[in-house]
């Protein structure tokens, strides 16, 4: 008995991180203004296994996560902040929130990339932490906050 509950016990601790870690760095991309960038999967999902053990990794070895704030959501433990991030069912999504001048813009790409094809994703964040901090973000039609609004969607990428 006393197994099974720190079994539970260890379970919701880390549900509990994980959610932490997306609300950690959400605020911290609203505070700076740098992109915010969220790998939604799950551990079942060869695809999501891909991007979160061996692409994301390596992007963040090669410093294309430096310009970025990052978070992982499991679908299987955060159901519900993942049914407010994802647009459609598919996984692996990878979903990124940039600031505009007229509010956040919301990009994603559904399915398992290739380092290449999150390199290109990842670009519009490289290019906004490039630019001076007096001059204005891009004009853009947005209506996104971190955790909703308008999206791109592109499957595949590899």
């Amino acid at each position: 008995m006393m197994s099974l509950t720190l079994a539970v016990l260890i379970q919701a601790s880390a549900a509990a991180t994980a959610a932490d870690d997306y609300h950690a760095a959400k605020h911290r991309a609203e505070t700076t203004g740098q992109a915010l960038v969220v790998l939604v999967g799950a551990d079942w999902c060869p695809g999501c296994r891909t991007m979160k053990h061996n692409v994301i990794p390596q992007a963040k070895r090669q410093g294309l996560l430096k310009h970025v704030h990052y978070a992982h959501v499991n679908t299987d433990q955060q159901s519900d902040l993942a049914g407010r991030l994802m647009r459609g069912r598919s996984i692996p999504q990878l979903i990124m929130f940039r600031k505009t001048e007229k509010g956040w813009k919301r990009d994603q790409v559904i399915g398992a990339q290739s380092l290449d094809a999150l390199e290109r994703f990842l670009e519009p964040a490289k290019a906004l932490a490039a630019r001076p901090a007096s001059e204005p973000a891009p004009a853009q039609t947005a209506d996104a906050q971190p955790g909703a609004g308008v999206h791109k969607t592109s499957a595949g990428g590899n």
